[in-house]
Order: C-alpha cells, then structure tokens, then sequence
C-alpha cells in the first residue's frame, strides 16, 4: 500500500484553485515574475499546496533572476521526486512533491549552493508558513 496521497481527478479539482489544479495536476507552469512568492522574503517553510507536506526551507530561497522562486536544496532528501521531463523538445529534471506526486516545477544544474543546484519552483504550487516569532 502506498503512503502517497491519492484521489481522483473530481477530488482534485475541488481541492486546488484552477492554476494549481493546471500546475500540480498537468504540470503547467505559471508566468515568469507573477508568483506570489517570488519575491517573499520570509522566514518560514514552503509546503506542497496540494497536501501540505513541507518541501522547502526559507533558509534556502534565493532570487535566481529566473521568475519563478528558486531553492538550493529540498527540505528533506525525501520531500520530493525527480523524474525525467522530454516536453517541448528538451531534456530537463521535472521536480514532483514527494507526497502526492503533484508537479512542483524543474531543478537546473546551475545553482549557487553546495550541490550547485537550482529547485525553480511555481509558487503556485506552494503555501508558505511562516515561522512562529
């Protein structure tokens, strides 16, 4: 038995606003620079918007130029899945939330941390809870 969340596509759309169902359902992707989290700058931790399973840290967020908020490294090594994306006639690294399966967006080998990675994420794949001051 699988521990991922699972329901059916009625369910999803019922529990997603129309962008998210599109983004983590159809793996869309929402325009460069229009995010709600592009720009935040808070502390706190990023969960799937889909199931709530955290994926991202504050700590690891940093403004990457591209438009889409951008992290050095998942939460945990098992947040997330990697699957290899061949749409519109390229090779990339899809990223998908661990728990549900839902599209998150895609890591690039080009990021500034230690492992020189880039999580581009669609915030609208994302809720972001911020820390308890």
């Amino acid at each position: 038995m699988s521990d991922k969340l699972q329901l059916t596509d009625a369910e999803w759309r019922e529990r997603l606003t129309p962008e998210q169902y599109d983004i983590l359902r159809k793996a869309g992707t929402e325009r460069a620079f229009t995010g709600k989290y592009e720009k935040n700058k808070a502390t706190g931790v990023y969960m799937c918007a889909g199931c709530g399973a955290p994926l991202f840290a504050s700590d690891t967020k940093y403004n990457s130029g591209s438009g889409w908020p951008s992290y050095t490294e998942p939460l945990a090594e098992n947040a997330v899945e990697e699957h290899r994306d061949e749409s519109y006639g390229t090779v990339r690294t899809e990223v998908r939330c661990a728990s549900c399966e839902g599209h998150l967006g895609h890591v690039f080998p080009d990021g500034p941390g230690e492992n020189g990675l880039r999580y581009c994420i669609n915030s609208a794949s994302l809720d972001f809870k911020p820390k308890d001051d």
